[in-house]
């Protein structure tokens, strides 16, 4: 009888925190609930959260995703409308209210602080510098609640020494939530070599959940022969933590949705996995990448635990009478 050939030994360190975090978990629970207590369809602008599996979760109970609000049909005006954990700008509200329409808003209340920054720095006569990205729903959000021409975007460090600043006006800063420390605190630093008097937020604003997942991956990156971050390639938060896997010392570091996507072929012979989670990914998938695993290697779990999360955000006052399941609950905390 012939052996079995081993299976060779892998380490696989396992950030905490990782996954979901409280803004994702209460935008996944605005939906749910909207679904239980008035009926499909709901209707979601934009991805509520940047994850496939989630997305379509969601569309399985009864949620239809768009784009615009002109994409409700006539016969569906009476349906809620719930706005995505990114933020909308001031029009789009506005829009929904001309329309007649039911919305309810899943703006994640730490994207609603740095609203809050913003207008505050405007209302005190300064002139707006976000520091984000491009195209990211938070950022056209997060412009959309000023008047045109009141902020300037600036992405890089090279974009803040170029930044040419509107003569007389105090500046102010603010940054997207799911940004890099680390480049973010680069871009600051040369905007305020340039701008000794700029005034920043009155609080941070990138997210706890951001930095405590960075702060793991940093953690957990030394030595690791590949790292891999379970994420959507519109996630902006998944996409930094693949930096900061590198940059910390992972000799490679990949963005995946799924267990399917693992290139297995490139993986080689590696002895240590470092493995983590954007805010916006299910518990469900980074199991489904740990048993994918265990069926390739004699695998050993080392966990990388750097902060605990208890922060919780209460959802809109008129679905607080809606009960969820232990089903649903499974569902909006990723597990299922």
């Amino acid at each position: 009888m012939l052996d079995r050939p081993q299976k060779p030994p892998l380490t696989i360190r396992l950030c905490g925190p990782r996954g979901f975090c409280a803004g994702v978990d209460r935008a996944i629970q605005i939906v749910v609930l909207a679904l239980k207590k008035y009926g499909a369809p709901v209707y979601v602008r934009h991805e509520i959260v940047h994850n496939r599996y989630v997305v379509e979760g969601l569309q399985n109970l009864g949620a239809v995703f768009i784009e615009e609000l002109d994409e409700i049909p006539d016969a569906h005006r009476d349906s809620p409308v719930v706005f995505s954990a990114h933020g909308v700008p001031k029009s789009v509200p506005a829009d929904a209210e001309a329309r007649n329409l039911f919305y309810l808003d899943a703006t994640c209340p730490l994207v609603s602080k740095v609203h809050k920054q913003a207008m505050r720095h405007q209302r005190l006569g300064r002139h707006v510098v976000l520091i984000g990205h491009a195209g990211h729903p938070e950022v056209i959000g997060t412009m959309g609640q000023l008047p045109e021409g009141a902020v300037t975007l600036i992405e890089t460090e090279a974009e803040a020494g170029a930044f040419d600043a509107p003569e007389g006006v105090e500046l102010g800063f603010v940054t997207q939530t799911t940004l890099s420390v680390a480049d973010t605190a680069g871009v600051i630093r040369a905007l305020e070599t340039r701008f000794p008097n700029i005034k920043a937020p009155a609080a941070e604003s990138i997210c706890y959940a951001t930095t405590n997942r960075q702060e793991a991956v940093q953690a957990a990156a030394p030595g690791a022969d590949l790292f891999l971050i379970v994420g959507a390639p519109n996630s902006s938060n998944s996409k930094r933590l693949v930096e900061v896997a590198e940059r910390a010392g992972a000799k490679r570091s990949l963005l995946v949705q799924r267990a399917s996507e693992i290139p297995w072929d490139e993986v080689g012979e590696i002895g240590t996995l470092g493995l983590s989670a954007g805010a916006s990914a299910p518990e469900i998938i980074v199991d489904e990448i740990v048993e994918a695993f265990r069926q390739r290697f004699n695998a050993t779990l080392e966990l990388a635990i750097t902060a605990e999360e208890t922060e919780n955000f209460p959802v809109n006052r008129v679905l607080r009478d809606v009960e969820l399941t232990a089903a649903d609950m499974a569902f909006v905390n990723g597990a299922a």
